[in-house]
């Protein structure tokens, strides 16, 4: 139905009209724009009044796990837990409550409610002392388990620390119930009760949901297994999709030699499905460089402030991480790597450079996510390299587990370089905002905020933190559209707002535009449109 947006701000991400004030849109496609569509308003069918609001492109978010979030969706809860306390009392109800279940399991808590970062496995004995209990924490480096956890899975005083992984433990050399990284965190997953194809399939309509809810029309989920494969096909085959999404597959260091056919059979999958075509690509390997810095497993150039015998942890070695992402790049995947020391990101830009040199020129828009810390050297091998840097911005602030561990663990000076978004903007390089949901909140608009004021919620610090590392917020919304429609190759008919592309749009509650940093957070979608489709309305 041919519509025209008219009577607000309307953000089109265009150099020549970055702002305009009326949009058309006809069969899925923007087709005028400004005083052209305000001569053609008899033409339409439809007109909508925005009453001074804000019309932006629809967001697209450069590293989620949205599936995943939908499944927890259906667990315990433990995302809005602030104390130690809270997260027990809340473990105690939920087993209370689902006296049947086998296993208790809940995701989402912070690290930083838990002394240095480690939970006891008493603590959650106390509570439920007759089941297993697993709680995974909202960065998913982190498993917090009780000790009928340790003994189903068989980690004891004798158990090693497995490769990629750690079994932090007492004095006295017995696992305390903190597993560290995936290495560790499999032990327990290998006998758990696995997520059936019933319990994906319910997480699908709340995630739905909640990206429409927030204005977000394409999502990278940043790590699909041969399983969540099945449903999002599956999904698109009942033609229940909602968003649009391209599909990451995890290269493992242990076997990754193995995964090349496989992936390129699951790409072959998807690119040969019709009813999967408008909604799925899967042109993405995903690596994991190393793990998070509040766990210390972060790898870092020079060793951790607070643990002056180590580095982190690298999942891979470079020489195997180079050849791994050569392979891939060969292969004709796009490369995104998790990277958050500044001794990963080295890592990782070395093994792109790696494969560009022996692979030839191409245009590979190769991907590092978190970009956490970025040693000053390495800021400008990013443009050199066209490598994307994925923020989540949401993280670039003083919130509880930057101060409480982070920040102690890094030391002042390299605490300073972290979610250096404006310098590698400023550098050249192509930035792409995401959300990393379900560690963090999908809403766009609060990722935005930060990156724009470097504030917390409260209004810390004043000035902001790193305060050279803000972003205007014309260019935030950059980073949430048109960046990551440069990240998933769609930049000539998504992202923007040009007279023929597709009208991928997010009808704000107020004008973004005209008000203060912090009180962006607070402004709600109020319509979402995929292809000129309305796929949110708000009551």
């Amino acid at each position: 139905m041919p519509t025209l947006f008219r009577g607000g701000t309307v953000v089109t991400n265009l150099p020549g009209l970055p702002v305009t004030d009326a949009l058309a849109v006809h069969d899925g496609r923007v087709v005028a724009l400004g005083a052209e569509a305000h001569d053609w308003a008899a033409s339409w069918d439809e007109v909508i009044d925005l009453r001074g609001r804000c019309l932006v492109p629809g967001f697209r978010d450069g590293h989620a796990h949205p599936l995943a979030a939908g499944i927890e969706m259906t667990s315990l809860q433990l995302n809005g837990v602030s104390t130690l306390d809270a997260a027990l009392t809340a473990a105690g109800a939920w087993a209370a409550a689902h006296p049947t279940d086998a296993w208790i399991v809940g995701a989402g808590h912070s690290t930083a409610i838990l002394p240095d970062g480690i939970g006891d496995a008493t603590w959650l004995d106390a509570m439920v002392p007759d089941r297993p209990v697993v709680l995974i924490s909202n960065d998913h480096h982190t498993m917090w388990v009780n000790t009928a956890a340790l003994r189903a899975a068989g980690i004891d005083t004798n158990t090693p620390d497995p490769d990629g992984g750690v079994i932090v433990r007492r004095a006295d050399g017995t696992p305390c119930g903190t597993l560290r990284e995936f290495g560790a965190i499999r032990l327990m997953e290998a006998v758990m009760p696995a997520v059936g194809a019933t319990e994906r399939a319910a997480g699908v309509a709340p995630s739905l949901t909640e990206l429409a809810r927030h204005g977000i029309v394409w999502v990278q989920d940043a790590l699909v297994s041969a399983d969540l494969l099945e449903t999002y096909l599956a999904t698109a085959a009942a033609g229940q999709l909602t968003c649009r999404f391209n599909l990451a597959f995890r290269a493992e260091p242990s076997h990754w030699r193995r995964q090349a056919d496989e992936f390129v059979a699951w790409r072959s999958r998807v690119d040969g499905d019709p009813a999967a075509l408008e909604w799925l690509t899967a042109g993405t390997v995903k690596f994991f460089a190393d793990g998070v810095i509040e766990a210390g497993t972060g790898f870092l150039l020079e060793p951790y402030t607070d643990a002056p015998h180590t580095c982190g942890l690298p999942n891979w070695t470079p020489g195997e991480l180079g050849e791994a992402v050569r392979c891939f790049d060969a292969a004709g995947f796009q490369i995104h790597i998790h990277a958050i020391g500044d001794g990963g990101v080295r890592m990782a830009l070395d093994a792109i450079e790696h494969a560009q040199r022996c692979n030839g020129s191409a245009d590979r828009r190769a991907v590092i996510a978190h970009t956490q810390l970025v040693h000053p050297d390495d800021l400008r091998r990013f443009a050199a390299l066209g490598v994307i840097a994925n923020f989540e911005p949401l993280w670039s602030q003083l919130d509880p587990i930057m101060v409480e561990l982070t920040i102690p663990r890094l030391g002042p000076r390299r605490s300073a370089l972290q979610y250096q978004i404006g310098s590698l903007a400023r550098a050249g390089a192509p930035v792409s905002f995401g959300s990393d949901w379900p560690v963090s909140s999908v809403n766009p608009l609060a990722g935005m905020s930060v990156a724009v004021t470097r504030r917390t919620t409260t209004g810390e610090p004043v000035g902001g933190w790193t305060p050279d590392e803000r972003v205007p917020l014309l260019q935030a919304i950059t980073a949430y559209t048109a960046g990551t429609a440069y990240q998933a190759f769609e930049e000539n008919d998504r992202g923007s707002l040009a007279p023929g592309a597709w009208a991928d749009l997010a009808v704000l509650a107020a004008d973004i535009t005209t008000i203060d940093g912090d009180e962006a957070r607070d402004v709600t979608v109020e319509q979402t449109v995929l292809a000129g489709v309305t796929v949110h309305r708000a009551e």
